[in-house]
């Protein structure tokens, strides 16, 4: 919450897929952990990003790659619960070995343990009421308390219930917490709920539980409109994981080719939404974006 500028990662899932040809089931980048050669694959994504902070002489959120890693998607992939666990734990170790290395007075860092969506990040189908959320996502956020992750960090949340309930299970078990919403290309989430409505009805609900929100997995073409600098509810907005595509979500489904954008023009368009956001503050990226988006998101907005 300081006044520092800090950064995260870009599309993990989209980098190891399409830069490292490796395989991800169901964007599961979790699953890379199993291996030697996927804990190497891991590792050294996450150093190209504590590069770029020591370089910038910023700060850093180590987000874990954990996105899937809840019973319904890992009970795909073969894990039991008590395995599932076993992965939380392994994925923050990996962090704090780069915090140890990396971190100084000028790039202090910072272990989120990542939540994700129980369904489709892209398509909030069976929804769940807040306490059946609160219930699915405890146990994932109660391992993060019982390791040296700082705070969790709810990515692609679309429709408030869910993150409600994982506002609820982050404060039962000690944790900060951040939500981060995604939204359709006319700026309002897939259950057409507008932003403002979705935040202040968490906020209300949750008596400002989060620590902040941000908004993922969508191109600042998509939400820039419906942010206004005089709007009072955007500066509970302290960060932003930009797609470097213009695509739909419908349209990003279909892709079999990775469109990476432009990151310089990401960068201008990132400088443009600080004006707007007076409390931005995290810098990443998502699907499509990787080390080099950052880096002109960091030379446009940091200098």
């Amino acid at each position: 919450m300081a006044d520092k500028v800090f950064i995260t990662d870009g599309g993990i899932e989209t980098t190891l897929i399409f830069k490292e040809g490796l395989e991800l089931p169901d964007f599961a980048a979790f699953y890379l952990l199993r291996e030697q050669a996927g804990q190497q694959a891991l590792e050294r994504y996450f150093r190209s990003y504590a590069i770029l902070a020591r370089d910038f002489e910023a700060g850093l959120i180590l987000e874990s790659a954990t996105w899937r890693a809840n019973p319904d998607w890992a009970t795909k992939l073969g894990y039991s619960e008590a395995s599932l666990a076993g992965v939380d734990r392994q994925a923050i170790e990996m962090l704090e070995e780069l915090r140890r290395e990396f971190e100084s007075q000028e790039t202090p860092v910072v272990i989120s343990g990542c939540v994700g969506p129980r369904g489709d990040g892209y398509n909030p189908t069976n929804l769940m009421s807040a306490a059946e959320a609160e219930q699915y996502h405890a146990p994932q956020i109660q391992t993060f308390s019982r390791t040296q992750a700082d705070m969790v960090t709810a990515i692609t949340m679309n429709y408030p219930d869910e993150a409600i309930g994982i506002v609820r299970a982050a404060r039962n078990a000690g944790m900060p917490v951040a939500i981060s919403f995604t939204v359709e290309t006319d700026g309002k989430l897939p259950t057409g709920q507008s932003l403002k409505e979705a935040i202040e009805y968490v906020d209300e609900s949750t008596d400002n539980g989060p620590e902040y929100y941000m908004i993922n997995c969508a191109h600042p073409t998509h939400f820039a409109n419906v942010l206004k600098v005089e709007d009072v509810w955007t500066e509970r907005i302290r960060g932003l994981r930009a797609n470097a595509s213009a695509k739909s979500h419908a349209e990003l489904n279909e892709s079999v080719e990775l469109d990476e954008g432009n990151p310089e023009e990401l960068g201008r368009q990132y400088q443009s939404l600080m004006k707007k956001l007076r409390n931005l503050r995290v810098l990443g990226g998502c699907c499509g974006t990787d080390v080099r988006h950052i880096e002109a998101v960091c030379e446009a907005c940091l200098g």
